[in-house]
């Protein structure tokens, strides 16, 4: 199985439309040049104050994800609709959900964020996450034609544990979409994609935010799409746009079969904690 994937990199503000718009542009560009699979970043369709949360968040089936399948339905293509954040069903702290789309399926599955990003980075100020947003506690793979594919979200890339089980449960391809911190970017971001592709052997698809918003922290860009050996394959730099490359799962499997690294772990390590 072979097919072209493709990453979106964005700078979503405050405007809910427009960044819908945004958003679409690139599908459609992206779908032109071939892609059947379409990632978008974390919090694509508004990226504002944490006060704001509450009032920007919706349900998840809502309009976002119902225009955004619909553009699935219509270009014949897989979308991961990067995040959004879900009104919560009760309480004012929203979801941050990541929903894969496909044509003419609707909502295949809905990922909601684990780890929360509350941080105190020296130069920063602080992050609390937490304050305006509740985590998910589900691990999601889903299964879909072209391969079963692993969603997480941003800071979940910090914890290899996560992706492990996301292997386990036969995760081909993960999502990691983002808005990953300027502050941490240049250090942290192309070092951990890649050791979550090499250590899994999975491909990693990871398209971020970039560039500086007044109502939120400064976010990196430089998107990536990572394969199992971990080669970076696609990269961005700051500017928003689209990136493409081949996934190759027969390549998947023969990296597996060649450095059979995840048939040589020994059990008793988990055992003993």
């Amino acid at each position: 199985m072979k097919f072209l994937a493709a990453a979106v990199q964005m700078l979503a503000t405050s405007d809910k439309e427009a960044n819908l718009r945004e958003a679409e542009r690139w599908i459609r560009q992206a779908h032109a040049a071939g892609a059947q699979l379409v990632v978008l970043p974390e919090v694509f369709n508004w990226r504002g104050r944490g006060a704001d949360t509450a009032a920007s968040a919706e349900p998840v089936p809502g309009p976002s994800t119902e225009r955004m399948s619909a553009l699935a339905s219509e270009l014949g293509l897989y979308l991961l609709a990067g995040s959004i954040l879900e009104r919560p069903d009760s309480g004012n702290r929203a979801f941050n959900t990541s929903v894969l789309l496909g044509p003419g399926t609707g909502i295949i599955a809905r990922y909601r964020k684990i780890h929360l990003f509350d941080v105190d980075i020296e130069g920063e100020e602080p992050i609390r996450e937490s304050r305006f947003r509740q985590p998910g506690d589900a691990v999601v793979v889903a299964d879909t034609p072209l391969c079963p594919m692993g969603l997480s979200v941003c800071y979940d890339l910090r914890f290899p544990e996560l992706y492990r089980r996301l292997t386990e449960r036969g995760a081909r391809i993960i999502f990691v979409p983002s808005v990953f911190s300027t502050a941490t970017g240049p250090a942290h971001w192309e070092p951990l994609l890649r050791a979550r592709a090499i250590e899994n052997q999975v491909y990693v698809i990871a398209p971020d935010q970039t560039g500086d918003h007044p109502a939120s922290m400064g976010a990196y860009g430089h998107s990536m799409i990572v394969d199992p050996w971990g080669k970076v394959v696609a990269k961005a730099d700051t500017e928003p746009g689209v990136i493409l490359a081949p996934i190759d799962i027969d390549y998947l499997e023969e990296v597996r079969r060649r450095l059979p690294a995840l048939s040589h772990r020994r059990g008793f390590l988990e055992a003993s904690g």
